[in-house]
């Protein structure tokens, strides 16, 4: 009886031993990431990392300016697409992307996937290949987002009248179709709606752009 005591806790030693690495190996999941230097731009430094599990980061400055990655939400349908288009791309482990000939900086782009160990970069000024193109629109398009809210949030809290110019930023980039989810904005733009602080020209402005991306995602 007292062998069989001691063979219990034993037994559950080893299988603990057994389950823990398995447990602690489960995957951190994938990130994809781009990377976007032009001195002289501004921003002259962009960076998105895109988790496939949800946790994204955005870090938009000039190269002065230490790094201060800050959280972007970025839906689900935006993440997915993102990954196809860097899995159709090999997860990056492709050729030089750039283009073979002497064209003018357009900025350096980075575009980087990690998974564990497996980590592939490609980096290119001006390419050609259809895929990396609409995957840096996209990132682009994140970043271009973030600006307008950026702006906009700091103009509602600190320049009253500023806010119509930052709605009418926001208004052309919705116009050109460069915003990958302008939904975003929407709490945001309600309440400017809603605020009698505002000049009356911003609160309708603000009041016909909720409607018209609630209308876009009706059809």
């Amino acid at each position: 009886m007292k062998r069989n005591r001691l063979r219990a806790p034993l037994l559950w030693l080893l299988v603990g031993a057994l389950i823990a690495p398995v447990a602690g190996a489960a995957p951190g999941g994938a990130t994809v990431s781009y990377r976007r230097v032009f001195k002289g731009s501004s921003p002259e430094f962009i960076e998105i990392k895109v988790s496939d599990q949800g946790k994204c980061t955005y870090d938009i400055r000039q190269l002065e300016e230490d790094a201060d990655p800050q959280p972007i939400d970025v839906g689900p349908e935006v993440r997915k697409q993102i990954f196809e288009l860097a899995g159709e791309l090999k997860n990056f482990a492709v050729g030089n992307l750039d283009i073979q000939k002497k064209i003018a900086n357009l900025g350096q782009k980075t575009l980087r996937y990690e998974s564990g160990a497996d980590v592939h970069e490609t980096s290119f000024n001006y390419t050609e290949n259809s895929t990396a193109t609409q995957l840096m629109q996209i990132f682009e398009g994140l970043a271009r987002q973030q600006q307008d809210f950026d702006e906009l949030q700091r103009a509602a809290k600190f320049d009253r009248l500023g806010v119509n110019d930052a709605l009418m930023q926001f208004e052309s980039d919705m116009d050109h179709r460069v915003l990958p989810e302008p939904e975003r904005l929407l709490p945001l733009l309600d309440q400017i709606a809603a605020d009698s602080h505002f000049l009356e020209i911003a609160r309708t402005r603000a009041r016909a752009l909720a409607e018209r991306i609630r209308a876009s995602h009706d059809h």
